[in-house]
């Protein structure tokens, strides 16, 4: 075989190596940063579900500690919302919107409590109700940025 064809053939072989390692890690940088965008996305996306969600919750109990409603009307937001946590987050957020739901629709049924009643009730921890629905949040939230990639 002639000295020119084996230099010709080395040369298209590494310009070949050469391209193919260049769209290799086009390819990989792209899918990575395609990747982080999906995963920030949907936490933020589940972010904003879950603060609404303790919005609304906080409002309603609020309410439900100083007024007697017969009227379920005020929670229909509050089960919107839970059925959109049952589609996106872990069985663990839901159990826990769910327990929280289930907190508010008992308070309303209690006797509404004073000011002073109020008072009490918040220094014994009372008012945090939302505390294992947050720690199921943060701990899902934290779980999405490392786990999630796009199909």
């Amino acid at each position: 075989m002639n000295t020119a064809y084996i230099s010709a053939l080395a040369g298209l072989t590494g310009a070949g190596i050469g391209g193919l390692t260049s769209f290799a890690t086009s390819w990989l940088t792209q899918r990575t940063q395609l990747a982080v965008q999906y995963r920030e996305a949907e936490r933020k996306r589940r972010e904003t579900l879950f603060n609404a969600f303790i919005a609304e919750a906080s409002r309603l109990y609020g309410d439900a500690l100083v007024h007697g409603e017969d009227d379920v009307t005020q929670l229909v937001k509050l089960y919107a919302l839970v059925t959109r946590i049952r589609l996106t987050a872990s069985p663990t957020v839901l159990m826990t919107a769910e327990r929280a739901m289930d907190t508010i629709v008992d308070t309303y049924l209690k006797p509404n409590k004073t000011l002073h009643e109020l008072k009490i009730f918040a220094e014994q921890g009372g008012m945090d109700f939302l505390h294992d629905f947050g720690e199921a949040c943060r701990a899902e939230l934290a779980e999405v940025m490392l786990y999630s990639f796009p199909s």
